[in-house]
């Protein structure tokens, strides 16, 4: 019963999709506007014929196989040029039908307007007599949003701004034939999921995309507050989510279960634009949806229903079959291990892809082991870390790594492949990434200045959606405790993955805060109370994130800031800065281009999260909602703890327990490589 169970569940989401996609695939109408700032033309004019040539090969053109068309017809002052855009998870047919009755509908409503633009939810028409073809036009047409409310509403406005920021970076950085970008996120308690899309018109560059997306996304607290989904469309781009899913997934969409996505209201124009003054109206079925699509869902429906049925009858025919032996023999292979047992590779197999762990495959070494590079038999490029054998991790504390680490899946976080433990080998084998560490950029004279200002953001952004997810999204909550410069890799596209759990820590979800009688850890990196008093908590990775934004933005260790002829502590010099209104002089100099207001804020929220007291600091959420909310008023920041020059001792804690503490200096090799200590 158990298995035609979940051949129903399957089975009806596959339906619940079929529908979706069905509904999605149909045309129908948003909103329209005849604009009357450019003027009026005559009947029978050249400006007439310009455009009705003009609509003809648009709505006729069969060449074009993308979903963007661009024309223009006819010298000026009666030239006309014109733009349509399909929604870029929509099928060539569906489009070309959108268009043609973008087409009727607009010769039909403005009738001797120079210039007007209708939308569809599938599909946008826009002609005029101006130029519009590589122009940014950002104004935010009119808003929709969704009849029902969310309840978790901080929790479900810092998912929706990640998942957009992240989208806003993949539509921006698409060709020009498409900007485009869908995906989809785990949501708050209230909704199951939350999906997203946002598009620009692709004959808009990188930049212009990115300014357009950010501009409209801001619009959002306008219209679509405390909403379970929203619109925002605009000339050149537009952006939409709901708790339900309304898309046609693409290729690379990761697709959780959809849920039927309730109607959006469309709301008022907004009041800047006089030329806004059409008639509110609901989305909801359009009315040339075709009855056979009803009757395909019927028939489809039906039939799977009596497949289900006759299942289940053979199934409860059937005996009750003997519980299945366990894979393992031995008490010992019941243990934690097993259940990553898939993820073992042969010694023999790391031997042969590292060429026996030859110094002409070695990326760095640390304190307890190297990092090699290999390469299996498939082409993969892997990064092998192998324990020296007198590293004082014992199987448990090495289990618990590879335990650890297999449960994590996040863009931002470094993916391990598999493990090997034999005779006494003790071997972790991640994803290569081939950019190596964060350290060999921004502290390299030569190499900062492949990172400019936008990937530098980028970075910060991509640490920080890390950092949440292992304190907050995954199944369970994470302290990394040694987040620095160089255990941040970068891969191929210089995204940020954060490496090395070996010193990570596993809490329960309702713990805040736990302590250690052996404090190991980077200078510069560890939160005061972790320093002086072992306890460790979220807030301690918050404090080396605070450190992590300083150092991009400066381009210098945290240790040693150049501040003219002196060395000082980076907080210190930063402080000093932040107090006396000259915060943009620690920013380094090659960031000569960049936006000076993200740049002030990111060193506003580098000293809230390296404040002296813990409970001052934010968390990983509000960072994140700080990172990608501008109209989000940020705290006032305090004191930061300043670190001295000289090498930290400890004697005694108020508990009386001694505090043994070993400090590691900064990392310099070209793999993330952490010390690792039984717990």
């Amino acid at each position: 019963m158990a298995s035609s169970s979940r051949l129903l569940f399957f089975i009806l989401c596959a339906l619940a999709h079929l529908v979706t996609l069905t509904i999605a695939q149909q045309p129908s109408y948003l909103y329209h506007s005849c604009e009357n700032n450019v003027g009026n033309y005559t009947t029978n004019s050249t400006y007439q014929r310009n455009l009705n040539t003009l609509l003809s090969s648009i709505s006729t053109n069969s060449e074009i196989n993308y979903g963007f068309y661009n024309f223009s017809t006819g010298q000026d002052p009666d030239k006309v040029n014109a733009i349509a855009l399909c929604r870029g998870d929509i099928d060539l047919n569906a489009c070309r039908s959108c268009i043609n009755d973008s087409v009727s509908y607009l010769t039909t409503n403005c009738p001797n307007q120079k210039e007007a633009i209708v939308w569809y939810n599938i599909c946008m028409l826009r002609y005029s007599n101006q130029t519009i073809f590589r122009t940014l036009d950002s104004e935010p047409r009119f808003y929709m949003w969704n009849r029902h409310n969310v309840t978790s509403v901080d929790q479900f406005n810092e998912m929706l701004g990640t998942l957009l920021e992240g989208l806003r970076s993949k539509a921006a950085s698409g060709s020009s034939i498409r900007k485009f970008a869908t995906g989809n996120a785990s949501a708050p308690a209230d909704f199951q999921f939350l999906y997203a899309l946002v598009q620009c018109t692709p004959d808009l560059s990188r930049d212009e995309c990115s300014n357009c997306l950010i501009r409209i996304t801001r619009d959002i607290p306008k219209c679509c507050d405390r909403k379970a989904g929203g619109k925002v469309i605009a000339r050149s781009c537009r952006l939409r989510f709901e708790t339900g899913l309304f898309y046609t997934p693409m290729a690379d969409d990761e697709l959780t279960p959809p849920s039927p996505s309730p109607p959006l209201l469309l709301s008022p124009p907004p009041p800047p634009s006089p030329s806004n003054v059409n008639t509110a109206i609901t989305e909801g079925k359009d009315n040339k949806a075709s009855p056979i699509v009803v009757i395909i869902v019927v028939t489809v429906v039906a039939f799977m229903l009596l497949i289900i049925s006759i299942c289940i009858f053979l199934r409860a025919r059937k005996s009750k079959k003997k519980p299945e032996r366990s894979t393992y023999s031995t008490p010992e292979a019941k243990d934690e291990i097993g259940n990553v047992e898939s993820l073992h590779y042969d010694l023999n197999t790391i031997r042969v892809a590292t060429n026996n762990f030859s110094d002409a495959n070695k990326l760095g070494r640390g304190g307890f082991g190297v990092v090699y590079k290999g390469t299996l038999t498939s082409g993969e490029d892997i990064a092998v870390k192998r324990l020296s054998r007198d590293s004082g991790q014992g199987d448990i504390e090495f289990k618990n790594e590879v335990l650890l680490v297999a449960k994590l899946q996040h863009r931002n976080l470094v993916r391990l492949l598999g493990f090997c433990l034999q005779g006494n080998e003790k071997l972790l084998i991640y994803e290569f990434v081939p950019n190596t560490s964060l350290d060999h950029f921004i502290f390299d004279s030569m190499k900062r200045d492949q990172l400019d200002w936008e990937r530098r953001y980028k970075i910060i952004g991509g640490i920080a959606r890390g950092i949440l997810y292992l304190h907050e999204d995954s199944r369970l909550r994470i302290i990394h405790r040694d987040l620095k410069a160089s255990n941040i890799l970068l891969d191929e596209d210089m995204n940020p993955k954060i490496a090395d759990f070996g010193m990570a820590r596993l809490f329960q979800m309702d713990q805040t805060q736990d302590d250690t009688s052996r404090i190991v850890g980077t200078y510069g990196y560890m939160a005061p109370e972790y320093a002086m008093h072992g306890q460790f908590s979220v807030k301690s990775d918050v404090f080396s994130f605070g450190v992590l934004i300083l150092e991009l933005l400066s381009g210098q260790k945290n240790t040693c800031f150049r501040n003219g002829e002196n060395v000082e502590d980076l907080l210190s010099c930063a402080w000093k800065y932040w107090r006396d209104g000259t915060a943009l002089n620690m920013v380094d100099q090659t960031l000569r281009t960049g936006s000076r207001t993200e740049m002030l804020r990111c060193i506003h929220i580098g000293l809230l999260c390296v404040q002296e007291n813990a409970a001052d600091r934010p968390t990983m959420a509000s960072v994140v909602l700080m990172l990608n909310s501008y109209s989000l008023t940020l705290p006032v920041a305090s004191k930061p703890a300043f670190f001295m020059h000289s090498s930290m001792s400890f004697s005694q804690d108020h508990n009386s327990r001694e505090t043994e503490s070993e400090v590691k200096p900064l990392s310099v090799n070209e793999a993330s490589i952490t010390e690792l200590y039984p717990r």
